[in-house]
């Protein structure tokens, strides 16, 4: 993999080997008007892991998140120049519709945000949208192993036509959770889905984060070191726009190579 600052030796190059990644990004940069935000980003995202960006406020790896399904054309003075690729296919294509690609790549947001709608319904908005269900029960299907998948049925299976709003923070949150994965994608990005939780409902996200893994390519953008020690298996780390480093986890937190990585690892940036 393309690293940004340094040459990995040639163990370190051939254990990161990504075959056939999931999502590959090459010399990404991003502009906000005359504001550049990312550059010269570069690289290859394992499927069936855990990746996780971190790095100081504003360095640019919520903007590189919102890339891989492109939330940013929703912002009009944003540009994105480079290549992303899903599975070899160029996402930015003008032939790709941006809502078909959301549905392949789900996004579970900072603060939880269920709709002014049922549980059910909640879940449900997705597949009907999408026509993932030719009749009721097979909707019901689909609502429930989503809302399985996200370890809430048990809580909520008798109470499905009450509102979502009405359900604690951390239930809410996985109920999004269950909502993005109702539309069967194979990408779900995580934009500091822990932040607004407590400790017990942060711990039940991140067990789920493990779960969801052995299904879908995850990448989750946290401020917390910990939490990307805790549930990822690599980790990329930006700062001031740039990727400087990207390796296995273990690797980045004991062994950076970069200065900078360490520099931010041990509280010296950030």
């Amino acid at each position: 993999m393309r690293m940004e600052t340094f040459e990995m030796d040639a163990s370190t190059d051939a254990e990161l080997a990504v075959e056939t990644p999931k999502i590959s990004a090459q010399n990404v940069d991003v502009f906000y008007g005359d504001l550049q935000a990312l550059y010269d980003v570069s690289v290859d995202i394992p499927d069936r892991m855990v990746t996780a960006f971190i790095g100081p406020s504003g360095c640019g790896k919520s903007t590189f998140l919102r890339c891989i399904n492109r939330m940013n054309d929703t912002i009009p003075i944003c540009r994105v120049s480079g290549n992303i690729t899903l599975d070899g296919e160029d996402i930015y294509d003008p032939d790709i519709d941006p809502v078909q690609l959301r549905a392949q790549v789900g996004m579970v947001f900072q603060k939880p945000n269920p709709f002014p709608k049922s549980i059910f319904d909640n879940v449900a908005y997705g597949p009907r949208i999408h026509g993932l269900a030719h009749d009721r029960t097979e909707l019901e299907e689909i609502v429930e192993k989503a809302l399985r998948r996200a370890a809430l049925w048990d809580e909520v299976k008798d109470r499905l036509t009450t509102p979502g709003t009405g359900l604690s923070g951390g239930q809410q949150q996985r109920l999004c959770i269950a909502r993005a994965i109702a539309t069967r994608p194979e990408v779900l990005l995580m934009d500091e889905p822990c932040s607004a939780l407590d400790p017990i409902a942060t711990a039940q996200i991140e067990e789920l984060i493990q779960e969801l893994s052995s299904r879908f390519s995850v990448v989750i953008v946290t401020h917390s070191m910990q939490q990307a020690a805790r549930v990822s298996q690599h980790t990329a780390f930006f700062h001031l726009g740039n990727l400087v480093e990207f390796g296995n986890t273990d690797d980045i937190f004991t062994r950076p190579l970069d200065g900078r990585t360490e520099a931010y690892i041990t509280g010296r940036i950030g």
